[in-house]
């Protein structure tokens, strides 16, 4: 019987791997490569074909072709090809099930269960569409693993022996991560994540090829829409460029006509690398805050770290070499091929599924990347103000993790609250991320205060299940998504305007306060859990005194609040450094 596989689900490329008696191994494709594309297209006789074969028919028909939909999962963006409306889910499940036939042929049976990578910086309803797109294909999903903590589960088992805190960048194709990895005594135990989940590879050649088109008088967002031909054929050019400056100084583009062919006369484009890296540095340059805020949360200086682990295949670009160089202050290494690491990871964490004798003695710990909490309202000056993030789970929490927290009815005879569950770093509820809602009916009517336990339950799969119960009655509602994050309704315009209006008189219009206000709402996002709640408090105070409209007492809370932001800025702390 075949054993549990590992599986890289990515942007770009994915992989299957196995563990065997030599260690993780990749399975082949069907034509002998070890990366399969994530490209799905749709011939002209109706036939579906994935990776290899649709990336080649992607240069020539690209309206026939998707690829990046990794991106949209657990988004609502159906794909049409060839006549056909496809879901992400149905894409990525049709490169898994390319990925399973592969490995039914390699062991000569049915390969039926595995695990499956991530982004750590994937939420709740990412994952659950990933756990779709592999029942979609065939699997029973094991495991939702997060791809720095497969990397680093790759290295730690070449280096089980040893002990040290090892840093993994990883940047693919379409994503990037960012984890601290403690390695002790057979554990391998994650300390923090970060990332981006629309931050790659992927993005330096669109770049170049928007810079390509713009030599020639063209934008590129009106050249895609009306010359995709042309678009994805200098698309490919630009790919080859940017791999071919990794190791040479200059390369020529080819232009394709407006039809996306190559003629004995089509014009040429020299790139040099310095042009290159110039065009994607503002890209690159989000990698910055990432780092830091991982550095922070597992409360290392980069000093501390001892190995710096380069994945993902957009790592193997000299520029983003040197940028890692300078903000960890060490050379990265990459002794494993930054392209299947992760795959190998996957693969080791499924012969820990499958209780293989090779990984008796590894034991690995993984964490929440992110925030979740739900909607409250503060009270300040007398008047109760909605709006505001509370944090149930903060980010970097070992997993599996289960927290309960008390909230309480606002008014008296109020029967019935709205739980908004979010996902973010920031203060306010509405810049993050909405994952869901849902009532709670059945309070008993009384005065304001009744009790609501509302407990988050956040597994291996990082797939969040949220229970609230009514403290009087014991009555349990369990969270089902029931609304995804939208565009503004009504009723938030009217809000927005309401708020507005408050502000056209108020001490908080002033630059100063606004500034303040501003910054200190962006280094929260930055700032580890202690910090954070202590910023928080801070913040309520400052807040609380500018609807009080005492000079004496702002005065006061702004002090304070300065003072804390000279201490714990990062941003601020660096410019001082240098």
């Amino acid at each position: 019987m075949p054993p549990v596989i590992g599986i890289d689900l990515g942007t770009t490329n994915s992989a299957a791997a196995f563990l065997g008696e030599d260690g993780p191994q990749i399975i082949p494709n069907a034509v002998g490569g070890r990366l399969t594309p994530s490209v799905v297209g749709v011939d002209e006789n109706g036939k579906v074909l994935v990776g290899a074969a649709a990336r080649e028919l992607q240069v020539l028909r690209p309206e026939r072709c998707a690829s990046l939909f990794k991106r949209h999962m657990g988004m609502d963006h159906p794909v049409a090809l060839g006549g056909r409306t496809f879901t992400p889910e149905e894409l990525s499940g049709l490169v898994l099930r390319s990925l399973k036939a592969d490995a039914d042929a390699f062991f000569d049976a049915e390969a039926t269960r595995a695990v499956i990578t991530v982004p750590a910086y994937f939420n709740d309803r990412q994952r659950k569409a990933t756990i779709a797109a592999g029942k979609i294909a065939g699997f029973t999903v094991e495991r939702i693993l997060n791809e720095p903590t497969a990397a680093a589960i790759a290295y730690g088992f070449y280096d089980a022996g040893e002990d040290k805190k090892i840093l993994i960048f990883d940047l693919g194709g379409g994503t990037f991560d960012v984890s601290v990895v403690e390695l002790f005594e057979g554990t391998l135990e994650v300390k923090a994540s970060a990332g981006e989940s629309a931050l790659g590879g992927e993005d330096f050649t669109r770049a170049v090829a928007a810079r390509v088109l713009e030599a020639r008088g063209v934008g590129f967002e009106r050249a895609e829409a009306r010359m995709p031909n042309k678009v994805s054929r200098l698309i490919q050019q630009c790919e080859r460029a940017k791999c071919a400056l990794s190791r040479e100084e200059s390369f020529a583009v080819r232009v394709p006509d407006d039809d996306g062919e190559f003629g004995p006369n089509s014009a040429e484009v020299a790139v040099t690398r310095e042009q290159l890296e110039k065009w994607v540095a503002p890209i690159l340059a989000r990698i910055e805050l990432p780092v830091r805020r991982v550095l922070g949360d597992a409360k290392l200086t980069r000093d501390q770290i001892d190995e710096v682990i380069l994945v993902g295949g957009a790592t193997r670009m000299p520029l983003v070499v040197r940028r890692v160089a300078e903000l960890l202050g060490k050379d990265p290494r990459r002794r494993l091929n930054p392209e299947e690491v992760v795959a190998l990871g996957a693969a080791v964490q499924a012969g820990l599924v499958g209780r293989d004798a090779a990984v008796d003695d590894l034991v690995v710990t993984d964490v929440a990347p992110f925030t979740l909490g739900v909607e409250v309202s503060k009270q300040f000056g007398g008047e109760n103000r909605e709006g505001y993030f509370d944090p149930v789970i903060d980010r970097n929490t070992t997993i599996p993790v289960s927290r309960v927290k008390r909230y309480s009815t606002l008014v008296p005879n109020q029967t019935m609250i709205v739980i908004r569950v979010y996902q973010g770093e920031s203060r306010k509820a509405h810049d993050n991320l909405l994952l869901g809602e849902f009532e709670v009916k059945g309070i008993p009517a009384g005065p304001a205060g009744q009790g609501v336990d509302v407990r988050f339950t956040y597994d291996l799969n990082g797939v969040l299940e949220v229970e609230a119960t009514v403290v009087a009655t014991r009555k349990t509602v369990t969270h089902v998504i029931t609304r995804h994050a939208k565009g503004m309704s009504e009723d938030d315009i009217r809000r927005a305007v309401r708020g507005m209006e408050k502000l056209k008189a108020h001490p908080r219009d002033e630059e100063t306060h606004r500034f303040l206000l501003l910054r200190a709402e962006r280094v929260y996002k930055e700032l580890p859990a202690e910090l954070r709640q202590m910023l928080g408090m801070l913040l309520d105070g400052y807040e609380a005194a500018l609807e009080g409209r005492d000079p004496e007492t702002i005065a006061r809370h702004r002090e304070t609040l300065e003072h804390f932001l000279t201490l714990h800025d990062p941003s601020a702390n660096e410019e001082d450094a240098e």
